[in-house]
Parts: C-alpha cells; structure tokens; sequence
C-alpha cells in the first residue's frame, strides 16, 4: 500500500468517537501516484479517518505526517496542497457556479480565471454563469470537483465522491483519479461503490 517515499502518512492513529473506538494502532503511507480507497462498514470510521488525515480533526492517538513533518507543524503548506471533498460540499448556493470557484481560489492566493479550465472539465463551462442554488446534486457534486482541480493540489481527500453522479459523472471522476495519480498526485477516498481504475489502486479495510 505504501510506496517506498510516502508523501502521506499515518502513524499509529486511534479514533475515539464518544466512548466507542473505531480504530486504533492504524498505520500506512501513500506515495506519489497512489490512490488509497478507504472500505469499511458504516460507522467503522471512515469519513473520521478521512477528516484527520485532512487535519479537520485530531486523532486521540498517533499523528498524520506529510513529506515527513507531522500536519500540525506546518499546516499552511499541507492545507495549500491538499483539496478536501465531503458529504457536504461547502457551496454557496446563492452566488454562481464561477463565483464558488474564484471564492475558494482567491482563499487559496489563485486568479479567478483559474476555475475556467476546470469547469470545462467537469462539463458546465455553459454553466459557469448558474446559481449553485439552481443546480441538480449532481450538477453540484460537479462543481465541487471543479473547485478541487482548479486548486492544484497534489493530495485529493474523497468522501464519496460518486455521490448524486449518474453513469457519465462516475466515469469523469475514474478518469480524474487516473490523470492525478498520472501526473504524481495522490488520493485517498471512501466509495460505496467498486473503483476500479486502470492503475495505481490499492485498499485499507477498516474493521
């Protein structure tokens, strides 16, 4: 699972959630071109690995370590090259689909003219112009991964990132995993759904 330089690391990670435990002792790495699925029932922890490994929450044991430093110690650098997609996505429903990305850019130090590219990647360049407030989930869901590749991050953290798509925005998201893993970026996600991608895959089973 792990490469032989992991850019992302796990060490010893223990998750309390309330008093139960949902994992402990959890280590791994991800390396430059790996994506990381994340399996496990509901409830075994998943999405509160994801968010740790975001440095959205803090592990009750062990540490996240990125390019060797724990997360904590230089959190502008990790959060600059790290995109997060959740179950909520963090839209304003009330500006447009490229007012949402130039926001989340220029929070990022980016040109606005950034989120252009992305959008017609995701296919809405035609509704780049459309409050988010107008949009279908999966149109939104859409968005959202617009905002992360504009970002340009090299770690993408997925909670269930084929949510609301249909056939066609399920491919686009394989094939997006398959062109970052290409280019040395890396991944890791939770699916209800198989992932299959063409490379690159591997999985960590939460008990």
């Amino acid at each position: 699972m792990s490469g032989i330089f992991p850019v992302l690391q796990a060490l010893n990670l223990e998750c309390l959630r309330g008093e139960s435990l949902l994992f402990e002792g959890l280590s791994f790495g991800v390396a430059a071109g790996e994506i990381l699925q994340i399996e496990g029932m509901n409830g075994s922890g998943k999405t509160s690995l994801l968010r740790i490994l975001a440095g959205l929450s803090l592990p009750s044991e062990g540490e996240v370590l990125w390019r060797g430093e724990n997360i904590a110690e230089r959190r502008a650098t990790f959060f600059a090259e790290t995109a997060y997609l959740g179950h909520h996505l963090g839209l304003k429903t009330e500006l447009s689909v490229a007012e949402n990305l130039s926001l989340a850019l220029a929070l990022k130090g980016m040109a606005p003219s950034s989120g252009s590219p992305a959008l017609v990647q995701v296919g809405l360049a035609d509704r780049a112009d459309a409050l988010v407030r107008t949009l279908s989930a999966g149109q939104r869901q859409r968005v959202a991964l617009a905002r992360m590749l504009a970002s340009d991050a090299l770690l993408w953290i997925l909670d269930e990132p084929f949510t609301a798509l249909d056939a066609s925005g399920v491919a686009l998201v394989k094939r997006l995993l398959e062109e970052h893993a290409a280019r040395g970026g890396l991944a890791v996600l939770t699916s209800h759904q198989a992932v299959e991608l063409r490379s690159g895959l591997s999985t960590l089973a939460l008990a």
